[in-house]
């Protein structure tokens, strides 16, 4: 029982130290050094004179970081409860990898792998890690928009290519070539310039196929891309807010049965 007690002590504390601001910061620093070094190391001359260099900073940042992640598992109240988070399981695979691949000839699979803990900044700074956890949950939403968006683009790239195959046949002289030249008009990319305009100068009246499918492609499908993100980023907040709230009144009975204990053992020795 003792035994219990103490060890649930500990991992209160560790968890302490692992959720303090101090150790959040220290990890986010560590992260922007290897992005630094990493960025670095792109620069031929530089690598290969501090070859070794690189490598030793790389080796300490890859060890420090196993330790972050150890400490991190110890403090859990359950390995379970540690690999039920997704980041968890995100940060646990990109240090793994690390060590895995730690032995490997191929100098660019390295160099790929420590530009990958970059990301592990995404799990550790919050506001960053509601933003992507949004993202992912308009997925499922995306898929009508997705949908639609490609039946517009189907049918603007059909009629594109029966009315412009023989005007423009480096933009239109093909359905996959129609539909090639409508994601660069979508993107807004230069396309009055380079793709309207020749094309206008020979059919007055091509402006109008150009100007709805910007207003329809562009600003309505991608208002409802933006519509559906900034809808799932509220919901995250409130679910966040939810479980902070939740977390404050544990702490909050925790403290009270504390007391209630201690107000219960000092009866106890008085009597």
């Amino acid at each position: 029982m003792n035994h219990q007690i103490t060890d649930s002590k500990w991992k209160i504390k560790l968890n302490h130290i692992v959720s303090h601001p101090f150790f959040n910061g220290t990890v986010i620093t560590l992260i922007l050094i290897n992005a630094v070094v990493v960025g670095l190391e792109t620069y031929p001359h530089l690598y290969s004179e501090y070859r070794t260099e690189f490598w030793i900073a790389d080796r300490l940042l890859l060890w420090i970081f196993t330790v972050e992640i150890f400490l991190r598992l110890l403090a859990a109240p359950h390995p379970k409860t540690f690999f039920k988070n997704s980041w968890n399981w995100f940060d646990f695979i990109i240090v793994s990898a690390g060590h895995i691949f730690a032995g490997a000839h191929f100098v660019t699979v390295l160099r790929i792998l420590r530009v990958l803990r970059v990301f592990r900044a995404i799990s550790v700074i919050p506001s960053l890690r509601r933003l992507v956890d949004a993202l992912l949950m308009t997925i499922p939403a995306l898929g009508n928009i997705m949908l639609l968006m490609s039946i517009i683009f189907y049918i603007f790239a059909v009629i594109g290519t029966m009315l412009f195959q023989e005007t423009a046949p480096e933009y239109f002289g093909s359905l996959q070539l129609s539909l090639l030249t409508l994601f660069q008009v979508v993107t807004l990319e230069s396309w009055a310039s380079e793709v309207m305009r020749p094309i206008f100068a020979e059919l007055p009246w091509a402006w109008v196929y150009f100007v709805a499918f910007v207003l329809v492609g562009t600003f309505v499908i991608f208002n409802l891309f933006i519509g559906v993100i900034v809808n799932n980023v509220e919901k995250v907040e409130i679910a966040e807010q939810e479980v902070e709230e939740t977390s404050e009144e544990l702490k909050e009975l925790r403290k009270d049965v504390k007391e209630l204990k201690a107000l219960i053992k000092k009866q106890l020795t008085d009597s």
